[in-house]
């Protein structure tokens, strides 16, 4: 089952923010997040709030657009009452799950009421995720025709014994067919993928790589397998029925990966993450790991706006009927202070190219970045212009990384 929702302060029913939320929110970007909680089957790795059919019970799947229509009529009047100055949209992601599970024109119905709601900027980045037999040629260009500028397809592996043990549906045959239809449609293209799965070897990967670079696509993400608690997955591997991931394997991977991808012309920007060019980077994401604002919409959705942070009840029943009732759906909420922020702003801003100014950390923190370019983890000429920036061996031990410049401590990652 879905991962368990944090502990917090409860969150007021009218959704109002405390008045710390609007401090500078003129110079921060403003994003939407639409999580789509609807999958066809469960995939065995997966910890995120989804659904089968079989799991929904006092809710119907047909209704669901209409409730996150109506939270983000909620969220735009929640914003105003809270003197945060109105900002139109830069970014909208709707994930999932699988979103493109709903019809097209749902999909299109929860982006017109954003929208209508805040606006959109100029040049406005629109993404859906998708799974490659979750659409067809028709949908893209719906989708395309509803302002949607980009999709996301999880590929995860184009082997097909890997993708059985992942319990992943497609055919991977069908991957190239939906990049091409998506591509005539005049949509971007991110493929989605996974390594370390338990039983692929390195030629298995190197297969997968092959098979998406193929594919051309504008911005890929490779992910290592994480087994969640909690997981079918977890239990197979805990009763011995598939082996345990092997980071050094895990390793190799991401190796092989970035040197594939920079030989055909694509740059990293973020640990997981690589793209054609600066144009083709995922700016709902790069909002993200850079401390802007957004509003997660939908069952178990998370929102950060100005140091406040929220998350939703993760039932889409419970969900529905705090919308149903003009009640914020938040389970519960925080309030960063400034200590919380920078940690934060560390941990994510280390993790993007070029992305952590020197002047954030404390003196133990600036201390280690001297240490950590000594064991090649930081690059020194990076650090020269005033930035911690990731060497290749320090995107491999980024956490180790992130943990010391936090820790006043000996350094421990140089084996």
């Amino acid at each position: 089952m879905p991962s368990a929702l944090p502990l917090g302060d409860p969150a007021p029913a009218d959704g109002l923010l405390p008045a710390s939320a609007a401090f500078g929110a003129g110079g921060r970007d403003f994003g939407v997040y639409l999580h789509v909680p609807f999958c066809r089957v469960r995939c065995g790795y997966c910890d995120f709030n989804t659904y089968t059919a079989t799991e929904l019970r006092g809710v119907s799947q047909s209704e669901y657009a209409g409730h996150a229509i109506r939270e983000v009529g909620f969220a735009a009047g929640a914003l105003e009452g809270s003197g945060i100055v109105s900002r139109p949209v830069s970014t909208v992601f709707f994930g999932g799950g699988t979103p493109t599970m709903l019809p097209a024109s749902d999909l299109a119905g929860m982006l017109a009421a954003v929208r209508d709601a805040w606006g959109l900027v100029d040049g406005a980045e629109v993404t859906t995720e998708a799974n490659p037999d979750s659409v067809d040629a028709a949908y893209l260009e719906q989708l395309a025709a509803a302002g949607f500028t980009r999709v996301s397809f999880g590929m995860q592996s184009a082997v097909p014994h890997v993708l059985a043990t992942l319990e992943r549906t497609h055919d991977p045959e069908r991957v190239p067919r939906v990049v091409d239809w998506a591509r005539a449609a005049g949509l971007q293209v991110s493929l989605d993928l996974i390594y370390g799965t338990p039983g692929e070897s390195l030629d298995d990967w190197s297969r997968s790589l092959d098979s998406a670079l193929a594919c051309e696509p504008d911005h890929l993400s490779a992910y290592s397998l994480i087994v969640e608690t909690g997981t079918k997955l977890a239990r197979q591997i805990k009763s011995g029925q598939v082996g345990t991931p092997d980071e050094d394997l895990q390793a190799d991977m991401y190796e092989l990966a970035d040197a594939r991808l920079a030989a055909a012309g694509y740059d990293w920007y973020e640990v997981s993450n690589w793209a054609k060019d600066a144009a083709h980077r995922s700016r709902h994401n790069l909002s993200y790991w850079e401390g802007h604002d957004w509003w997660g919409v939908g069952p178990g959705a998370h929102s950060h706006v100005g140091g406040v942070r929220w998350w939703n009840v993760k039932h889409p029943a419970a969900y529905a009927a705090r919308v149903l009732a003009n009640e914020s759906p938040a389970a519960g909420r925080e309030t960063l202070d400034t200590e919380t922020r920078r940690v934060e702003r560390v941990l994510l801003s280390t993790r993007i190219r070029g992305g952590l100014e020197l002047g954030v950390l404390d003196r133990p923190g600036r201390t280690a970045v001297a240490e950590l370019i000594a064991d090649g983890l930081v690059n020194a000429e990076a650090a020269l212009r005033g930035s911690v920036e990731l060497t290749l061996r320090g995107r491999l031990l980024a956490d180790a990384v992130v943990r010391r410049l936090l820790v006043d401590e000996p350094a421990s990652v140089a084996s």
